[in-house]
């Protein structure tokens, strides 16, 4: 099991070094474990809740939101955790929400294109 630097972890995740320490300010992460010389580590288990977030943010979910979801037993099954399993489904249905509109939104596009015409009704 590796540790990584801020910059490495930052590479790993996809998350910007500002985003890591501004969260872990906010306790969405944990403080980072630090080297003799004051410079943050970050081990596996640190990167998988980076990823976590990563995805948790996608579904549209808010900080605050998040917190309480990583305040919850996550290790656990999710059938052991029903507060959290609620909580995905609920999102879950939302993305799929978001995921019909975008397609809506292609199809539209590709109609356009494919009939080369104008995107407003003719007059």
């Amino acid at each position: 099991m590796g540790t990584y630097s801020i910059k490495e972890a930052s590479k790993k995740t996809g998350l910007t070094g500002d985003a890591i320490r501004y969260y872990e300010k906010i306790d969405l992460l944990p403080y980072a474990k630090r080297k003799q010389n004051g410079h943050r580590i970050y081990d596996e288990e640190d990167i998988e809740i980076m990823e976590l977030i990563i995805c948790l943010k996608k579904t549209g979910m808010s900080l605050n939101e998040m917190k309480n979801i990583l305040q919850l037993p996550i290790k656990e099954k999710l059938s052991s955790v029903p507060e959290l399993k609620r909580t995905l489904l609920n999102y879950k249905e939302k993305v799929i929400s978001q995921i019909h509109d975008l397609q809506r939104i292609v199809d539209f596009i590709d109609a356009k294109m494919e009939k080369d015409e104008t995107l407003f009704r003719p007059q």
